[in-house]
């Protein structure tokens, strides 16, 4: 006897490979929104260690900045006229450095820092060119206190302060 196919066998392989389809297309649109999800993740993290590194490399300009003007010959301290300045100290005989090299700001991975002017016409601090939102917006520890609620990273200003001596009377 000679077995022949019905047309209810060809109904039922078409609709496993529907379910076939189905299944793939279902597994295809998960796995796409879990590659989102981690995506976004991933940007989060970096832009977070973007931060962390801005923090780090503002507080080495803002350090050398207060070197450069405490280490100031007398009779008047003053402030680095260039970031320059903050390499190789033309001030003194011999090699005085108080930064290794001139850092990239991490935002925008550019060399230019917005520079902050001080009264004698040197650099008081630095700040990032990025108008970027930062992720950290409070619990800021020391000098950097300044920073919390601010809403761009040109906010972030990176500035020395000097210490003001108190009088004898």
């Amino acid at each position: 006897m000679v077995a022949r196919r019905t047309g209810q066998t060809c109904k039922g392989a078409a609709r496993a490979a529907g379910y076939t389809y189905f299944g793939v297309l279902f597994l295809v649109a998960v796995l796409g929104a879990v590659m989102g999800v981690g995506g976004e993740v991933w940007r989060t993290t970096q832009q977070r260690e973007k931060e962390q590194e801005l923090l780090f490399i503002g507080n080495q300009f803002r350090l050398a900045i207060g070197r450069y003007y405490e280490q100031s010959p007398p009779p008047v301290k003053r402030f680095p006229p260039n970031l320059e300045a903050l390499l190789r100290d033309q001030r003194v005989p011999g090699v005085q450095r108080y930064l290794r090299k001139l850092y990239r700001d991490p935002m925008t991975g550019d060399a230019e820092w917005g520079l902050v002017p001080a009264a004698d016409g040197g650099i008081l601090g630095v700040y990032s060119l990025s108008d970027g939102r930062p992720i950290k917006t409070a619990n800021f520890a020391g000098a950097d206190r300044d920073f919390e609620g601010k809403e761009r990273y040109s906010d972030w200003v990176f500035y020395y302060q000097p210490k003001v001596g108190k009088r004898k009377s």
